[in-house]
Formats: C-alpha cells, structure tokens, sequence
C-alpha cells in the first residue's frame, strides 16, 4: 500500500510539473528513489548526435553534463540507433551495444567511467524529423544493474512523464497557476478545452472555438466535445471518464491522439487530468475534470529511420555509417565508436552491399539526400 501511495504521489507531481516546470528536478528525485537510480534528465539530440540541450535534471554533475553537451554527444552510442525505438517503450543502451562494447568506446571510458555510470534506462518521449526527446535514469556503481523490476517501473512512470512532457512543450514550458488555468491558456495558440466526465465543454480558448467552427477534426454536439474519427471521439471519451478517477486511472489513455481531419491535415490531442495534485483547484474551479490540448501533428520519418528502413540496416551498420558520415575515414571512426578497424570495415562493406555504393563519398551524398530532399 506505502508503494501504490508513493506511485500515485509521483504520478501526481509529474503531472503538476507541466504546467510548473520548476518542479523537474523534484519529481526527478523521486523518479529516481522508486527506480533505484542515482539520476535522471530529460534532453534532447539531433540524430547525427552533433547538438544535445539538457532540460531539466537531478543528480548529475554539473561540470559533465556541460561536457557532454560540448563535447561528448556525438560520441554518445545510444545514437543514431535509438530512434528505431518506439516512443514509451524501455530501453537500455546496451540493447544498441553490447556491453563489452560500450566498455570499449570513448564515451565510456572518458565520460561515463569517471563518473561510475555502469546501467541505464531510457524512454523515448517525442521524435521529430532531426531529432528526439528522452528520459533516461542512471544507475552508478553503488545501484548495481538494471533488473526486471526496474524496468518494469520505468514503464509504469513512461507514459506519465511522457504525457506531462509533451503538454509542456504546448505550454511553452512556462509557469501557469493551477487555479487560473484557464485564463492563463485562453491566448495558446493551440486549442484548449475544459472538459466535465461525460465530455462537455465548460471552458474553451479563442483557438478552441476556431476548431469547433471548421468542424475538420473536432466538433460539439449538444455542447459536449467530440472527434469526427469515431476512433478518436472513442478514446477522448474513454479518457475524459477515466480522468475523473484520478492521474492514475488514466494510464496511457488520453497521450498524444491522433486526430483525423477532413481535409486530411494531421491534429493531435493530449488530456491533462484536474482531479488530483495542485491542478485540482483548476477542476473544482471550473467543474472540470480534464483539459485537452490539440495541436497540428508532424509525423515525418527522421532520416535515420528513413535510410535503415529503406536499406534494411542493423543498428549497429546505422551507427557505424554516420560515423563515417560526421568523422570521416574508417580509422577515425573506429576510435570513436571503440570497435575494432576490422569490425568498422565489415560494416562498411554490408554498407556497400545493402545500399548499391561504392565509395564512402556516396554514402555520404545518400545521407543528404534523406536529410534534405533538394540535394541530389
């Protein structure tokens, strides 16, 4: 019972956190305390691995995340071969390299050995068409490795943080009081609606109402909000009902739902629930027990998962190819990754073989293509 409180507690605040994203480093704390890890941030990274931000994190070093930012992630060998992960699902990154592997490489030996990181847990958040988000906890010497129960906690708190994530970035990632939640968001320029359990409508901003009267992805019937997609409107449904309960009756319902339009433009609505934590002044205030963001929807490949798709490409072939795309020759590349020249060569010519080129300037001129559609 102490557990199922602490869960639903953090479930909570992990939620609070998007409307008051000060709150991060708090709830990764305790992220951290019921995954039995020593930290824990959110960053992003572009796929070739060149530019990283840290958003928020707790127990890092301060002086090695700025390292990693200036120097280390393009070393990082999580990349490119994470995005073939989907978004929520666990993953750790000795499932891209094996651990002898990763012992060997640079990254590991000049940036996470001095800091004892020996295990990880990742879930990705949100992909773009150059990049992507992650929440990743880290477990030091003194944690021991990652074991089942773990992982199967960080698949508990995922889709939360998830959730909380992404209805933050709508935001703007800044501070909005619980209590004047609606007033605070009337001028997003994404669509907001307060919503009672059975759906109808108590509150909506100016975009809100711009949606309802072009009646492409949403509409209202008899005052309650609905989704032309009968898939949809089902799941908006399911969710605003499972809001009422509480954060965590919700679950994984109500994240990021694709929204079909008429005219075949792509929406997606995220559902915050208002019964528990400080944002339940905000329901009570309004006779709300949910507030739903849609927004337009991106659904591009990222050129990673493009050329590996195309090609048929192992996670491991994806990475020594963008080595050599970003560092240059084989021996470079090589010492990057920390793989033999034999291994990198190997590669190399399963490179060859699935894509039809020849010479290492071809692969590169293949990954521009995929990167910008212009260069041929």
């Amino acid at each position: 019972m102490s557990e199922l409180k602490e869960f639903s507690g953090l479930i909570g605040d992990i939620y609070d956190a998007s409307l008051d994203p000060s709150l991060w480093p708090a709830v990764f704390e305790q992220a951290c305390g019921f995954l039995g890890c020593s930290s824990a941030h959110l960053f992003a990274q572009d796929y070739s691995g060149k530019t990283a931000n840290i958003y928020f994190t707790w127990g890092d070093e301060p002086q090695f995340s700025q390292l990693y930012v200036d120097k280390y992630a393009k070393l990082n060998p999580m990349f490119p071969g994470a995005l073939f992960f989907n978004v929520e699902e666990v993953h750790q990154l000795i499932e891209i390299l094996p651990r002898e592997d990763v012992r060997r490489t640079r990254f590991c030996i000049e940036w996470m050995a001095p800091q004892e990181m020996i295990d990880d847990m990742f879930a990705i958040l949100e992909k773009s068409a150059t990049s992507c988000s992650l929440f990743q906890v880290i477990r030091r010497r003194r944690d021991g490795v990652v074991d089942d129960d773990a992982r199967e906690r960080m698949a508990l708190l995922a889709p939360h943080i998830r959730r909380s994530v992404l209805i933050g970035k709508i935001i703007d990632l800044k501070k909005v009081e619980a209590a004047a939640l609606a007033d605070s968001l009337d001028t997003l320029s994404a669509g907001m609606f307060m919503v009672d359990a059975s759906g109808r409508i108590v509150h909506a901003n100016a975009s809100a109402h711009a949606m309802l009267a072009e009646a492409k992805a949403l509409r209202s019937v008899s005052g309650h909000l609905g989704a032309i997609d009968p898939l949809a409107n089902q799941a908006l449904l399911e969710s605003f009902a499972a809001a009422e309960s509480g954060d965590r009756a919700v679950g994984r319902k109500g994240i990021a739902v694709p929204l079909k339009a008429r005219d075949d433009e792509r929406y997606v609505a995220n559902v915050l629930p208002l019964t528990s934590g400080a944002r339940r002044k905000a329901g009570i205030s309004y006779s709300a027990v949910a507030t739903i963001f849609v927004h337009k929807a991106t659904l591009d490949l990222s050129p990673p998962e493009a050329v590996a798709k195309q090609f048929k490409l192992t996670p491991a072939e994806l990475r020594v190819l963008f080595a050599l795309v970003e560092i240059g020759g084989v021996p470079e590349a090589a010492e990057a990754l920390g793989i033999s020249e034999a291994t990198t060569r190997t590669h190399l010519r399963h490179l060859f073989e699935k894509t039809g080129a020849s010479r290492q300037a071809e692969l590169i001129k293949l990954i521009a293509r995929y990167a910008n559609p212009l260069v041929h």
